[in-house]
């Protein structure tokens, strides 16, 4: 399960550089939360930051990834160097990216995004 989550983690990022809205949308709880160092909200507006390029996540470079399963929850810790573009701005940092997911039949649904910029 350690492997299909860590596989998942990875697809996730490359579907957010890509602004890959389908299949984020399929990952993604309809409830779920997104917490930026610009403020929290929703799924329906993470959506539409990727959508819209508000905040394009144009390469993450994960250095550790660590996955820890609770029944049919699942959370990863990724380190990463993400290189984003934020308004018009490429801006490269360091963030601790925990990611909560939690199993919904046969599919893994994204309730939790947090990014912790580290120092």
């Amino acid at each position: 399960m350690e492997e299909e989550i860590k596989t998942l983690s990875k697809a996730k990022w490359q579907w957010m550089a890509d602004k890959n809205e389908d299949s984020l949308s399929n990952l993604f709880h309809e409830k779920a939360k997104f917490v930026h160092m610009g403020g929290t909200w929703g799924t329906e507006r993470e959506l539409q930051v990727i959508k819209s390029g508000g905040i394009w996540y144009k390469k993450a470079d994960v250095h550790n990834v660590s996955v820890e399963i609770f029944g049919n929850t699942a959370i990863v810790w990724n380190e990463i160097t993400l290189l984003a573009v934020v308004g018009n701005n490429e801006v490269s940092n360091r963030f601790m990216v925990t990611e909560v997911y939690q199993k919904n039949g046969s599919d893994w649904k994204l309730t939790n995004l947090t990014f912790s910029k580290l120092m």
